[in-house]
């Protein structure tokens, strides 16, 4: 075997370690919480020893901050709003209304550690609440993106306010989904979330283009 050879496996067999320690981070969290993760759980569930998982994390802060990056880059990437050839504002907003849904059911980590961490306050900052507060920016700094695209008529502290409220509203619905299970119908609920905000938009939207408009 060459050693070109030899160091493409090393490292194939780092990313699927990686991989491993990172969803068995994921299941661990989620039944037991940031405090009830340790590394040694962590070790037991991926089978793999705790000086592996050493080499990739420095510690369990480290290791949450790993899931809550990932995850987050996974719903990312799903998230778009569809271009202008896929109808009026309302049914481009409530796609990609849909779509932010059926990402956090798929790849809901980010959003359920985050507000974990975010809701607890310690002394010292973990590092995966820090994380969460950035990717946090991103989101917001993306639906901001949005409202502005679809109503450019909007006063810049109106954008501010439905960007908000569209994450506050978000974050109510995923919690509430946490607590009552698969019963909740996740894109339809963020689907008339999006019809809610489109009109609040339209409304703001319409009361700034009458305030700007010259009196006769």
């Amino acid at each position: 075997m060459t050693r070109g050879t030899t160091g493409r496996k090393q490292r194939a067999n780092g990313v699927e370690s990686r991989r491993r320690i990172l969803d068995a981070t994921v299941e661990i969290a989620g039944e037991r919480g940031y405090e009830g993760t340790s590394i040694a759980a962590v070790s037991a569930k991926c089978g793999l020893p705790a000086s592996s998982i050493y080499w990739h994390f420095k510690d369990k802060d480290d290791l949450i901050a790993a899931v809550i990056e990932r995850s987050f880059e996974s719903w990312l990437a799903a998230v778009a709003l569809p271009g202008a050839e896929n109808g009026t504002p309302l049914e481009r907003v409530t796609a990609m209304a849909a779509n932010v849904a059926k990402a956090l059911v798929d790849v809901p980590d980010f959003l359920r550690l985050g507000l974990m961490l975010a809701l607890e306050r310690r002394p010292t900052e973990p590092r995966g609440r820090t994380v969460f507060l950035q990717v946090r920016d991103i989101a917001h700094q993306r639906t901001a993106d949005v409202v502005r695209e679809l109503f450019p008529d909007l006063a810049e502290a109106d954008v501010q306010t439905l960007t908000s409220y569209a994450l506050a509203g978000a974050d109510g619905l995923f919690v509430h989904r946490e607590i009552n299970g698969a019963a909740v119908d996740l894109v339809a609920m963020f689907e008339l979330h999006a019809r809610l905000l489109h009109d609040a938009a339209t409304r703001m939207a319409a009361r700034t283009k009458t305030a700007t408009q010259p009196h006769s």
